[in-house]
């Protein structure tokens, strides 16, 4: 069957933003929290406008019950299964508190704000897990197979190695494939962040969940739905929210001996000012409550996750997965960045670098007419930069390989034209001028391959091939630094002129060449710590996973991104440095948040022990502490990278 390509391109679908969606959860938060405050007004409403004792019981009767419940199954579950207190116990024991005192009143509004933060919590964290979701909805139903010669509609969990998937215009690719027919253009943004559509011909992969815009293609499976990228993104971004930072696990560990010295202290504070202090049994009580109210660690205990989660959701937007929060508490102190060459500040491919000729278009076309019949990848990289340079091949006959020489053919003309080493030159009795000779000692000090092109014995011109570098990678290294980076560093097996040259290139001052995978272990021990490696190869991994942080480009090995930290889905470098501004300004707000409420605490739980703090105030001022740190957490969900 032929396969047609559209002439005209389909433009991108539109890049709305996610939409977030309440879960059941969410929604019986709201709900209670709601009644809460109709119970909490009813009764005030009982107590003050109407004076109906009734109405008044009723109303905070229905706070108690919306406010506390939830909280109280969360404190007996986790004192009962757990084995564990935290504050949902003291804030219910000091809402109980305030009524056994004849501050019913006070208790509702205690349970109010509590339910209010709670749900408000509960609301930021959906909004940084709802990236979670929005991946998985790119996973389309199935798709259409061609699966020995027939073609089917086959859903994902179908779909194998080696079935040719057939995508039409508009449609999602279900599996990681390769092209083997036709020509399209695809949106890559999905999984990249990419906005530009990549255009893609045969022999080009496809990654599962981007969309194809324009021309109908078929692909080989390369990888089942359950490995593909996307389901790899989403695994990454599943165990990036289950594993906390330091900061994280410090505060969840304070948390139940806090509650507990909180209690304690609790019956402390009243003995001390009923009996020491004279204060009169319903007096010292009701500071005792105030105490506990104001002394609850609610704020502390969510002051980090909120701020981690969100920059974690704001990273995966731009195309940094990271798969811990500690991973992004890591970052924050990195003082040195280490390199892989190969795959990382390098494309990996090799491409025509530099062309020495009279007549540079003339000599690229018979290049490209010799190479067009060699598989070699520097053969192929001199016919691709005729492609895109729009420059016709040579018609050549008779074209024949000559194993570690090069390749020869004949031209119309009768003439035998070659393209290859310098033993193939000496073998066709050509001489190289000065100029030439220069050239060819000038590319091998940068590491490039060189083809010497000739017709009979006459030296038409000298190409060069190397592995290029990544787009805009210097201008990538110098943002890292401008982010506070002080070293850089790149680490290759490669020889020490090729080395050289990248590291020039590149921006980079220190650089070390020839080393094997046990070396690169050996060296990222010596640097200056903390270390954060960067790579894509399985040499890579041993590295990677030896490093304070492991980094690694989306299109390494699947070895490569399972031993990193860290994972740049648009293989662009550039982003590492937006990352490390972001993890300094989440560590930064998590110093600002953990100062903010314990802040409180020191201040206000003394003023209410002395009686200089009410309840309310009390109520307010700790759980808007609580609010205040969710939502300065939630300000870096709008960061960029």
């Amino acid at each position: 069957m032929t396969t047609h390509t559209s002439t005209q391109r389909v433009p991108a679908p539109a890049r709305t933003p996610p939409r977030f969606t309440l879960t059941s959860d969410l929604k019986l938060a709201i709900g209670l929290t709601a009644l809460t405050l109709l119970g909490l007004l009813t009764g005030l409403a009982g107590e003050h406008l109407l004076a109906n004792p009734y109405v008044e019981w009723t109303g905070y009767g229905l706070a108690f019950l919306a406010g506390g419940i939830p909280a109280g199954r969360e404190a007996l579950h986790s004192l009962f299964v757990e084995r564990k207190l935290d504050v949902d116990l003291l804030m219910v024991l000091a809402a109980l508190g305030a009524a056994s005192i004849g501050q019913a009143a006070d208790g509702s509004i205690l349970l109010f704000l509590f339910s209010l933060s709670n749900t408000l919590q509960d609301w930021a964290m959906g909004r940084t897990k709802n990236a979670i979701q929005a991946l998985m909805d790119l996973n389309p139903e199935g798709a259409t197979v061609r699966r020995d010669g027939v073609e089917r509609w086959c859903e994902l969990g179908e779909i194998r190695i080696g079935d040719l998937l057939v995508v039409k215009p508009g449609e999602r690719i279900a599996a990681d494939a390769r092209i083997v027919r036709g020509q399209t253009s695809v949106d890559e943004s999905p999984i990249t962040g990419e906005s530009v559509p990549i255009d893609k011909a045969p022999g080009s992969d496809l990654a599962s969940g981007t969309v194809n815009l324009n021309g109908s293609v078929e692909a080989q499976v390369l990888r089942p739905a359950g490995e593909s990228t996307l389901a790899r993104l989403v695994g990454l971004m599943e165990e990036a929210q289950t594993q906390k930072s330091r900061t994280e696990s410090v505060t969840e560990r304070f948390e139940s001996p806090y509650a507990m010295i909180v209690l304690l202290c609790v019956p402390l504070v009243y003995a001390g000012l009923h009996l020491l202090g004279g204060l009169s049994t319903a007096d010292a009580w009701y500071r005792a409550m105030t105490f506990m109210v104001v002394a609850s660690p609610c704020a502390v205990v969510i002051s980090t996750p909120a701020v981690m989660l969100s920059a974690m959701a704001a990273a995966a937007r731009a195309g940094v997965l990271f798969k811990s929060s500690a991973a992004l508490d890591a970052l924050a102190g990195v003082n040195t960045v280490a390199f892989d060459k190969t795959g990382t500040l390098t494309q990996a491919k090799m491409t025509l670098t530099r062309i020495v000729a009279d007549d540079e278009q003339a000599a690229l076309a018979l290049a490209a007419g010799l190479e067009a019949h060699s598989e070699h990848p520097i053969a192929q990289a001199i016919v691709q930069a005729a492609r895109e340079r729009g420059v016709p091949p040579v018609a050549v006959t008779d074209a024949q390989a000559l194993p570690g020489a090069g390749i020869e053919a004949r031209l119309p003309t009768g003439e035998l034209a070659w393209a290859g080493n310098l033993r193939l030159a000496g073998r066709e009795g050509a001489q190289l001028t000065p100029q030439q000779q220069a050239a060819l000692e000038g590319l091998g000090r940068e590491g490039s391959s060189s083809v010497i092109l000739g017709v009979g014995g006459r030296v038409i011109g000298i190409m060069g091939v190397a592995d290029a570098l990544r787009p805009h990678i210097r201008e990538a290294l110098a943002h890292l630094k401008g982010s506070g980076v002080a070293h850089r560093v790149m680490l290759t097996g490669d020889r020490e002129e090729v080395a050289r040259t990248v590291a020039q290139e590149a921006g980079l001052t220190e650089y070390r060449a020839g080393l094997l995978p046990e070396d690169k272990l050996r060296i990222i021990g010596e640097l200056p710590g903390p270390v954060a490696m960067v790579g894509d190869g399985v040499n890579d991994a041993p590295a990677l996973a030896r490093a304070d942080l492991g980094v690694a480009v989306a299109s390494g090995t699947d070895v490569a991104i399972e031993s990193a930290d860290v994972v740049l889905m648009q293989n662009d470098l550039g982003k590492l440095g937006g990352a490390v501004t972001l993890a300094k300004a989440a560590r930064r707000t998590v110093i600002t948040n953990l100062t903010f409420a314990f802040g409180v605490i020191l201040i206000v739980a003394p003023l209410a022990i002395a009686g200089k703090v009410p309840l309310p105030l009390g109520v307010v001022a700790h759980e808007g502490g609580t609010v205040f740190v969710v939502f300065m957490g939630l300000r870096l969900l709008t960061h960029r990278l």
